[in-house]
């Protein structure tokens, strides 16, 4: 790699003066992104009442954001190291908070799912150049871990903003009010943004290959469309096509980057043991947490009749949880090592959901939010020590690519999650015995349940409702066991892979 490490004693040459600022406008970048994908789980209820999406919508609009960004990551990100990574993210910054209003007055579920494609195509800009800016900013090692650190807490401070925030707004507003709280933080992101931020890129960028970006997209939507549908319907002739035209496509990028002599993303990083290690954490914890997540606001509200404001607030220890330990992630990894904190950090948030699973229509709240804290803590940890691997394993001028490297394993692992976590928790729903005269609707989602049972008589409607909420949390509870296992296993290849894995201690010299 052409970068040169000198040990401690930073030479303040390569502390860039307004850093420190800068980072500031990259954490309302993160904050944009984290607040918009928590306040939908809050809002799914209410779409289900306005929209009456189905069961197979109502998952569409959960998870098509993830799909589309899932898909332009790896181009958007490598994009911004050729057009410049400031430039990239201003625009994305405002095409997010313009399709923010579609979303917002979206009158049919048909609308709100494309509304929330095109969200996906903003996001995919986002990403990738913040933490590629973080990379090109901070030269020394410890300052980039904590900057690492700080970036990693707004996204889970953003977790918990949203929700708070979310559950207010839908409490005196429609839930397109959830969009539209993106904005004013677009609005400040942008005029700052344009003053603080330096400019950075890729001095030798080559070609943008659009035939590299047609195939990364129709690769990663197709395989993960198949993956969603097989989850929920089974390998239905026109799933295995979707899947093996999917496998094809990435087949054909990857046999693309390897012959081109400037490709979209270098395939030779992945012989990096310690890349690949971060990476396969990163989408399997979020495969194994998001599921759940998508569905725990539901489960406050519909089964254990919260309010939106108070689901918000009961979701906090896990914000809280990350926080506090992004911020020491990177000393504690320099202290210990880079795979016991990824490890400990993974199979504490597996052991966490384990106890979910015995969680019930009345179980008190301590139990829920001490799990919450150690998922909270648990990722916080991992999270921010693979995001620091991944940066210094690369060259500044692959900072975005391999940015959004990391991004993509996240976003494919929270569609996959949603995807197969999801369709767990829907296909054991709708399997319940409801009271005679039950509506189909009351089938399709437990929103619909809560809408249907509030035109029958009393008896039958409180019948439904247990029948409903047993139903789902029962689904839950499964959903949470195999999250738990897919978290465990994260954490024995991650002693593997990360084994011998070390922060840089020393200043690189750009």
């Amino acid at each position: 790699m052409n970068r040169t490490l000198q040990p401690a004693h930073p030479a303040e040459a390569v502390k860039r003066p307004g850093r420190w600022l800068a980072l500031s406008v990259l954490v309302l970048a993160v904050l944009l992104v984290a607040v918009d994908a928590t306040v939908l789980g809050l809002a799914t209820p209410y779409i289900s009442e306005d929209l009456a999406p189905s069961g197979t919508q109502l998952l569409w609009i959960g998870d098509v954001y993830s799909f589309v960004i899932a898909g332009l990551l790896v181009s958007m990100g490598s994009l911004g190291d050729r057009v410049g990574r400031k430039r990239i993210l201003l625009v994305g910054a405002t095409a997010f908070g313009a399709v923010s209003v579609l979303n917002a007055y979206a009158h049919t579920p048909e609308v709100l799912i494309v509304a929330r494609a095109l969200l996906g195509v903003a996001g995919a800009t986002l990403m990738p150049a913040t933490l590629a800016l973080i990379r090109n900013l901070f030269h020394d090692p410890r300052e980039r871990s904590l900057a690492v650190g700080i970036w990693g807490a707004a996204a889970s401070a953003g977790a918990a903003v949203g929700p708070v925030v979310g559950g207010f707004l839908l409490e005196h507003f429609w839930w397109g009010s959830v969009f539209l709280i993106n904005l004013p933080v677009m609005a400040v992101l942008v005029v700052v943004g344009v003053r603080l931020l330096p400019e950075s890129r890729n001095p030798d960028p080559g070609p943008w290959d659009l035939p590299s970006v047609v195939l990364s997209l129709v690769g990663m939507v197709g395989v993960v469309y198949a993956v969603k549908e097989a989850a929920a319907h089974g390998f239905a002739p026109a799933t295995l096509a979707a899947g093996l035209l999917g496998a094809a496509a990435l087949y054909g990028f990857v046999r693309r980057q390897l012959a081109m002599p400037v490709p979209l993303i270098d395939m030779r990083l992945f012989r990096n043991r310690g890349f690949s290690g971060a990476v396969l954490a990163d989408l399997l914890t979020i495969l194994g947490l998001s599921g759940l997540v998508f569905f725990l606001s539901q489960y406050l509200q519909l089964v254990q009749g919260r309010r939106p404001f108070e689901a918000g607030l009961a979701e906090l220890p896990a914000a809280v949880g990350a926080v506090a330990a992004g911020l020491i992630a990177g000393r504690a990894a320099r202290r210990f090592s880079v795979r016991a904190v990824v490890s400990g950090g993974l199979a504490a948030v597996g052991l966490a959901l384990a106890v979910l699973t015995v969680v019930g229509q009345h179980t008190g709240y301590p139990l829920i939010g001490a799990a919450l804290l150690v998922v909270g803590l648990g990722a916080g940890f991992a999270f921010t020590v693979t995001a620091d691997v991944i940066l210094s394993s690369v060259p500044g001028e692959q900072a975005g690519a391999a940015s959004a490297v990391s991004e993509t394993a996240y976003e494919l692992g929270a569609a996959l999650g949603i995807a197969v976590l999801g369709s767990i928790v829907t296909g054991v729903y709708r399997g319940f015995t409801g009271p005679a005269g039950t509506p189909d609707a009351a089938h399709e989602s437990l929103g619909g349940a809560v809408e249907a049972a509030a035109g029958l008589p009393a008896p039958t409607a409180g019948a439904l409702l247990d029948s409903a909420r047993q139903a789902f949390v029962d689904g839950l509870g499964l959903a949470a066991g195999v999250g738990a296992a897919v978290l465990l296993a994260a954490a024995a290849a991650s002693w593997y892979l990360l084994r011998g894995q070390r922060l840089e201690d020393g200043v690189e010299h750009p």
